[in-house]
């Protein structure tokens, strides 16, 4: 188990920045003064909830990727291309509420991390069942 403690720490810091998200948009209803439920009514607050909600979309892609990437590969690599995608993630987040064309560099990140994790897990599982198909 000590060789996944990075990954570990890497997925809670994933949780702990979606938290940190979702109270910058608690703020931003209160600082528009539209509360919850509302959704809409202020290009901000639109854009805060909105890129909260795509780091959800993206989690499913990127957590079971990261993992697989460690059990099957490297979990130190794993690990430190799970804190990219969290650093491209705030980069996105800060951009999209700024202004959405500021969102492109940091989807460009995690994009990036995202699909090298998966496809890096992908292609060493694939592999491991083309060559060991008896395990």
């Amino acid at each position: 188990m000590q060789a996944y403690y990075s990954v570990a720490i890497v997925t809670l810091l994933t949780s702990l920045a979606y938290f940190g998200m979702a109270l910058q948009v608690a703020r931003t209803h209160q600082r528009t003064g539209i509360l919850a439920p509302t959704m809409t009514g202020d290009p901000v607050l639109e854009r805060t909830i909105r890129a909260h909600a795509n780091m959800l979309e993206w989690m499913p892609i990127f957590l079971p990727s990261m993992w697989l990437f460690a059990i099957y590969w490297n979990a130190t690599v794993a690990a430190l291309l799970g804190l990219v995608w969290i650093i491209g993630r705030i980069i996105y987040f800060r951009g999209y509420i700024a202004e959405p064309n500021k969102r492109f560099p940091g989807f460009f990140i995690q994009s990036t991390a995202a699909f090298i994790l998966l496809l890096g897990a992908l292609g060493r599982i694939a592999y491991l069942a083309v060559t060991n198909p008896t395990l």
